[in-house]
């Protein structure tokens, strides 16, 4: 006499395909009450038997009927509405959109989440590497470069992380992969003897100011266009970086607000002994000059 099997320990059976078939309880729909049945297939009957038996105990962690509503790319939209962009700064909620948007769901976005494997991630990687750039340049590889793919892997880790914490997912697939290491790139500094041919280019063309501030204090140029005359200290000769302009992923630019830097983190604009600053006093706009001293 057959031995009668306990309550959810599934059942195995062997199909005309040859392979075997587990099936078992997952869960229940809290819609309809109606069993959510899943199953794992192999070619032995302990293979089987051996899947069975993780699948079971792997959906006792997970919220089936409600992992089931995901797709990879609902769920990223999901985690950058709800998590992401409300609790970063705005460069960053852009970049993760770009991430999301064009390097990830066009690729990966139909897989469901529930599905989803270290391997597709590491595939991604490498499609990413070798094809991801949209918009190339004459000197760019059509490849994304190995920092940026490794941004794109930090990210997924944080959005599959919450669904872990969610119940969608057993584990993070993510630990799974081997992420690119980040390129080092030695920064080319411009030389001293080619900085004053440099300051001269800029003040014919009517930029020196922003020019001047970008070579001795090494702002970003967002940061320089939305300083302020409020932002210069002239007695202590500082500048206070405050905000920034940041370009949205739908062209326009904008001046989030941000929280001022400590002082330590304040980005010092020293005079050197050759230069002096003054302000415009007439109706126009207000501009900073800076001229080489005798």
């Amino acid at each position: 006499m057959a031995k009668r099997r306990a309550q959810g320990e599934g059942n195995i059976r062997k199909r005309a395909d040859g392979r075997w078939e587990g099936r078992y309880t997952a869960g229940h729909d809290p819609a309809t009450g109606k069993r959510i049945t899943k199953n794992v297939l192999g070619k032995t009957q302990a293979e089987v038997r051996q899947k069975l038996k993780q699948a079971i105990a792997e959906s006792q962690d997970v919220d089936v009927a409600k992992a089931d509503e995901y797709t990879v790319g609902t769920w990223l939209k999901t985690w950058y509405d709800l998590y992401a962009k409300p609790n970063v700064r705005t460069a960053t909620a852009n970049r993760y959109d770009l991430m999301i948007n064009v390097y990830t769901v066009p690729r990966i976005g139909s897989i469901k989440l529930s599905k989803l494997t270290g391997r597709d991630l590491q595939k991604l990687y490498k499609d990413l590497q070798e094809s991801g750039r949209v918009h190339r340049g004459k000197s760019e590889t059509a490849g994304l470069s190995s920092t940026t793919v490794r941004s794109v892997h930090l990210m997924l880790h944080n959005a599959f992380q919450r669904a872990v914490k969610e119940r969608l997912l057993v584990r993070n697939p993510t630990e799974d992969c081997i992420a690119p290491k980040a390129r080092k790139v030695e920064m080319k500094v411009l030389e001293p003897e080619k900085m004053r041919a440099y300051l001269e280019a800029a003040r014919d063309r009517g930029v020196l100011p922003m020019f001047f501030l970008e070579l001795t204090t090494g702002l970003r140029k967002g940061e320089i266009v939305a300083l302020l005359w409020s932002d210069l200290d002239e007695e202590s000769k500082t500048v206070s970086v405050t905000k920034r302009y940041v370009r949205n992923p739908d062209g326009i630019w904008s001046s989030p607000s941000r929280k001022p830097r400590p002082p330590s983190a304040r980005s010092p604009s020293p005079r050197p002994p050759w230069t002096s600053s003054r302000r415009n006093t007439a109706s126009t706009p207000t501009t900073l000059t800076c001229s080489p001293r005798p």
